[in-house]
């Protein structure tokens, strides 16, 4: 793998010596905010775990190379391109063969950060059931990537335009814990809590028990860490419903379907929020990213 792999050198040391480290992802930069908020964002989330005494790792493939760890000249070219390829897993070698920019999602981040032996990662909001796939099947790779790659990912949730029960069916399905963070019901992204009960977990060293007993019994799942947002920050549930039904509607109208529907749904639901949901967005993520260095620091 180190023909692929490129290990920016702060983190190389803090792997080495057994430091912590957190992975973030880059479809955040890329796809899901406008430039120049998300340089700000990833270098705003970047210093929360510096400040936290942790080494932050964000991901994406550039020039033929998974970069674990990205310099600001990186994370510049990363936020400004504008060709820049939404990476699952189907997608790594043609974007590596290609030598192309790719910036990774929940799946992706997953692979690259498990390829180290990053065991953390915080993201905004994982993938899932898409509202409707009875129809179109529009599953996110990231649920099948949770049965198989073995790190703790720290999120608000799913995405809210998702369909919450069935995602949650489907990572039962696959054997994956779910856990509510401090809270017995599934976050909603925007919102603290959706009605949806799950099982409840009130410390980081209680995850990284259950993540070592997982390694010991020879298990591959990750675990999904659902960390509501601040009560203060969200948008209540019944209220953002409503503006995703809208967003949903003008994707049907748009014919806007596959890799590019979610990215349009976000934009839309800023639109119609008038921008709070991109606050609420950044709250979110960086209330992950603050839980994901506590738990990076009690192993």
């Amino acid at each position: 793998m180190n023909k692929f792999v490129e290990i920016n050198k702060k983190v190389k040391q803090a792997l080495k010596n057994n430091k912590p480290v957190i992975a973030l992802e880059s479809t955040i930069i890329s796809h899901g905010m406008p430039y120049p908020q998300n340089i700000r964002v990833a270098k705003d989330l970047e210093k929360i775990a510096e400040d936290a005494g942790v080494v932050p790792a964000t991901i994406c493939l550039m020039n033929g190379k998974i970069k674990i760890g990205l310099n600001d000249n990186e994370l510049e070219m990363l936020a400004i391109s504008k060709d820049v390829a939404k990476v699952s897993r189907r997608d790594f070698s043609r974007i590596l063969a290609s030598k192309k920019i790719g910036a990774t999602t929940v799946a992706a981040t997953m692979i690259a950060a498990h390829l180290v032996g990053i065991k953390v990662f915080a993201t905004g909001g994982v993938g899932g059931v898409h509202r409707g796939a009875e129809d179109s099947f529009d599953i996110s790779a990231d649920l099948k990537e949770f049965a198989q790659t073995p790190v703790i990912v720290v999120s608000a949730g799913a995405k809210a335009i998702l369909d919450l029960p069935k995602t949650l069916e489907i990572l039962e399905t696959f054997g994956v814990p779910v856990y509510g963070f401090q809270t017995d019901f599934f976050p909603a992204f925007y919102s603290a809590e959706s009605n949806i009960r799950i099982d409840r977990i009130d410390s980081e060293k209680e995850i990284t028990d259950i993540y070592k007993t997982n390694m010991r019994l020879g298990f591959k799942s990750g675990i999904l860490v659902a960390n509501p947002i601040p009560k203060k920050y969200e948008i209540p549930f019944s209220e953002m419903d409503e503006h995703i039904k809208i967003a949903l509607d003008r994707a049907k109208r748009n014919s806007v379907t596959g890799r590019g529907l979610t990215p349009f749904l976000l934009a839309e639901i800023v639109k119609i929020t008038k921008g709070s949901s991109l606050e609420t967005n950044i709250r979110l993520v960086e209330n992950n990213v603050a839980l994901a260095c506590r738990i990076a620091k009690a192993f």
